[in-house]
């Protein structure tokens, strides 16, 4: 029964798409593991400032290259990879990856602290034209509707 609740749930969180992100793991710079990182605020974090600030295992408290990786890259599961410097999805906001029903890629969509769907830049110039405020704190620079390459 706790199966079918959790299916359904998926099934309704992932809109008209297939699948959404279950792990969020971050590659090694030097010994190239992968490390499950354990939220996807910590993910954002890291991916916002890959380019500049890469990840290491030293960076998860008492882990080191020297340990197995946390998992490994193989065919049980559909990998994204994301472009670097994907900015950090803004406070109140929130990023949306969905899984398109063939395969083909994923889709990339915010939904704004107002509950609207974001769904490209144009989106987001109107709706911070309708909310003032936002522009104080938020730019269409600080979204990305680059969706990750599946592998």
């Amino acid at each position: 029964m706790k199966k079918k609740t959790q299916q359904s749930k998926r099934k309704k969180r992932s809109i008209s798409g297939i699948g959404l992100v279950d792990l969020w793991s971050a590659q090694c710079a030097e010994c190239f593991k992968w490390r499950l990182i354990p939220t996807e605020e910590e993910f954002e974090e890291i991916r916002s400032k890959f380019s500049e600030d890469p990840f290491f295992c030293s960076k998860k408290p008492g882990v080191s290259c020297d340990d197995p990786a946390d998992i490994e890259r193989d065919k049980t599961r559909t990998w994204a990879i994301h472009k670097p410097g994907i900015p950090k999805t803004p406070s109140g906001f929130k990023r949306t990856l969905v899984m398109r029903k063939d395969l083909s890629k994923m889709d990339c969509y915010y939904d704004a602290p107002n509950g609207k769907k974001l769904r490209a830049l144009t989106d987001v110039g109107k709706f911070l034209d309708k909310f003032p405020d936002l522009k104080k704190s938020v730019s269409p620079a600080d979204f990305s509707f680059t969706g990750p390459k599946l592998m």
